[in-house]
């Protein structure tokens, strides 16, 4: 049971569903922010086929405290309405880095989340890194449209980075390698546990 408040800038929805459940899914958390009285913006989703894998960002209009109960809540309807998927959770994200990209404007395809629990101790200087080196670098790549990193409140990984790309090819590009190859990359990169890295395709509607 979820049960403290938290800073909240946006709920992660996510659910495992077939590719075909795609248009259910965006309707359903549309209709959900409306009939849950939600100050929120209409979702943002996105589908990863060959895992089976939705995940939708309903972003606050301002940043919000939000209780566990809520959270709670609002999940449990969303199983009411949806009962098909095996697995449906809903996350509070704190926003701590959020940054247009060298592509800003241009229409996000595909979006590449990395979700990971830091190793123990190590949290203060893997944030240091993602803010000053590794988010910027990688928003400052051509094809980066936005680079963002939330703290997952709930259902973790507690560290979710997220990149809105023009392509995939963005990811095996010579400037994108080169950030991720820095030395101060190669000693935070083994400090990464329960690490999933997922790229999704963004749903119409965006």
């Amino acid at each position: 049971m979820i049960e403290t408040t938290q800073l909240t800038d946006a709920l992660l929805v996510q659910a495992g569903a077939s590719a075909g459940q795609a248009g259910d899914f965006a309707a359903l958390l549309e209709q959900l922010r409306i009939t849950a009285g939600l100050a929120a913006k209409p979702p943002h989703a996105a589908f990863n086929k060959a895992q089976g894998i939705f995940y939708a960002y309903v972003f606050m209009d301002q940043r919000t405290h939000l209780g566990g109960p809520a959270a709670h809540m609002l999940e449990s309807e969303l199983r009411k309405r949806w009962p098909g998927p095996q697995a449906l959770h809903i996350s509070r994200l704190e926003r701590v880095f959020d940054t247009p990209g060298a592509s800003a404007g241009a229409a996000p395809v595909f979006h590449y989340v990395v979700e990971m629990d830091p190793e123990a101790g190590w949290m203060p200087e893997l944030s240091a890194w993602y803010d000053q080196e590794h988010m910027p670098g990688l928003a400052a790549v051509s094809g980066c449209i936005r680079a963002s990193r939330f703290l997952n409140h709930d259902h973790g990984p507690l560290s979710l980075a997220c990149y809105d790309l023009v392509s995939e090819e963005t990811l095996g590009s010579p400037p994108w390698l080169a950030v991720r190859g820095t030395e101060w990359s190669s000693r935070m990169r083994p400090r990464f546990t329960n690490t999933r890295r997922t790229m999704f395709e963004i749903l119409p509607g965006r």
